[in-house]
């Protein structure tokens, strides 16, 4: 019988299991995670880390909840699973739809449930064809997403993703999936004399439209604030711009709430900020706060009238085994109660502000070159060179070395290309977020001393 000491299980892991993005480059000292309480992460080691991502964007009831173990328990101990497929339904589906409809955006009226995010996006794209299939515009097929854009890694999601690596070793892409600028303050190019970075985003979008044909295109999915690419945060006025430009040319807008849902940017849903309503909401990890895997979308009544009333030959023939999972769906509803009723959300806004404030001291370092965020979603962008914005030497390892001496530290994050991303659990305390901010000066300090 195998002895499961930290020693073994890293052996066994190291010769049996596929990670997601796999290379033994990057599993040379892997965490073991044993234990999670609150905003706290434990290794098999029995090391503390502060968990500065909610692992990945998720966990935003914070770890350890016992109630959500409790809820998974009476579900399974009375209906674990059952088929959702048309013919068929479970209470805790239903009650979860309807609970959706009362914190999403008013002119959404009806959920389809997936197993987590590409799956939701999957899904999305699959709704737009059909709708315009059904209106009788088949030949509106096109998907336009950004640069810097994540939506996953399933085929048609990473041809969506505008993230640079993910693609490479998979191609070819899906056909007609087409990216655009993202509206990315700190480094957007062609911004025009007396444009905004929101206006030139928003121009550049609608000039993809039109180069496309509009006649082509079915829709434009975007993240409020684009999480894996880099924590990037729109400026005010590109959001309402980009509700304007898909509606004056046809096209959806898929809202790609995977990451800002639930609370991270302090409101249920982020485009709530902005005062717009897509007309596809994409969704999943803080729905559930990574207990159990569940995603969806949500669609609009037109949408939902478009399925109701095509042929039975031309019905919605989309489907997952795990569509509408009776206790993925019950964790759901519980999870949503605690972050109502512990008033997370709310934390998250106040939490967040603290977040920012606290790393905009850090540019007294003359490598940081860009503080940014949004509620509980923040980022610290390094460069080389302030002047020219040029990033570092990727054969120096600076951000591996920030990394790894944030770990020294006691904060377990990630980095995307030279930018650090903090957006802990949403129970996080004021003093918790004072320990990020400071762990981070103290890496940048070790790794960067110089300063401005």
């Amino acid at each position: 019988m195998t002895t499961w000491t930290a020693a073994t299980l890293l052996a066994d892991d190291r010769a049996h299991l596929l990670h997601p993005l796999q290379h033994p480059a990057d599993h040379a000292a892997p965490h073991i995670w044993v234990k999670g309480r609150g905003a706290v992460l434990t290794d098999a080691e029995g090391r503390e880390y502060l968990d500065g991502l909610a692992c990945l964007w998720n966990v935003n009831a914070g770890h350890g909840r016992q109630e959500l173990a409790e809820a998974a328990a009476a579900q399974m101990a009375t209906l674990a699973y059952a088929t959702n497929y048309v013919g068929s339904a479970n209470v805790p589906a239903i009650q979860l739809a309807h609970r959706l409809t009362e914190l999403a955006y008013p002119n959404l009226v009806a959920t389809y449930f997936a197993s987590g995010g590409a799956e939701a996006d999957e899904s999305a794209f699959k709704t737009a064809r059909f709708y315009w299939k059904a209106k009788g515009q088949p030949a509106k097929v096109k998907i336009i997403s950004r640069q810097y854009g994540y939506h996953g890694v399933t085929l048609a999601a990473m041809s969506a993703t505008g993230v640079a690596g993910y693609a490479k070793m998979f191609e070819p892409l899906v056909p007609n999936f087409i990216h655009t600028a993202a509206p990315y303050p700190y480094r957007l190019t062609g911004v025009q004399p007396g444009e905004t970075v929101g206006q030139a985003a928003a121009r550049m979008l609608e000039e993809t439209i039109l180069q496309e044909g509009p006649e082509t295109v079915a829709a434009f999915i975007a993240e409020p604030v684009q999480g894996a690419g880099g924590v990037i945060v729109p400026p005010d006025d590109y959001f309402p711009l980009v509700r304007q430009i898909c509606t004056k040319h046809q096209v959806l807008f898929i809202a790609d709430e995977v990451i800002t849902g639930f609370g991270r940017t302090g409101d249920w849903f982020a485009l709530k900020r902005w005062g717009v309503q897509p007309d596809i909401l994409s969704f999943a990890k803080g729905i559930t706060s990574g207990y159990l895997p569940l995603g969806g979308i949500m669609v609009s009544q037109e949408i939902l009238d478009a399925m109701q009333a095509v042929p039975y030959a031309d019905r919605w023939m989309h489907a997952y085994t795990y569509s509408g999972h009776a206790t993925c769906c019950a964790v759901g509803l519980r999870n949503l109660e605690i972050l109502e009723k512990e008033g997370l959300v709310e934390n998250a806004a106040k939490m967040g502000a603290r977040l920012l404030a606290g790393l905009q001291t850090l540019t007294a370092f003359q490598a940081v070159g860009d503080v940014r965020g949004l509620g509980l979603m923040a980022a610290v962008e390094l460069v080389a060179d302030r002047a020219t914005k040029a990033g570092f030497d990727p054969a120096q390892g600076i951000i591996g070395k920030v990394k790894a001496a944030l770990e020294a530290r006691g904060v377990f994050t990630r980095n995307m290309r030279d930018v650090i991303a903090f957006a802990p659990p949403l129970v996080i305390t004021a003093a918790q977020v004072d320990t990020l901010v400071e762990s981070l000066r103290g890496a940048l300090a070790a790794v960067l001393p110089a300063r401005a």
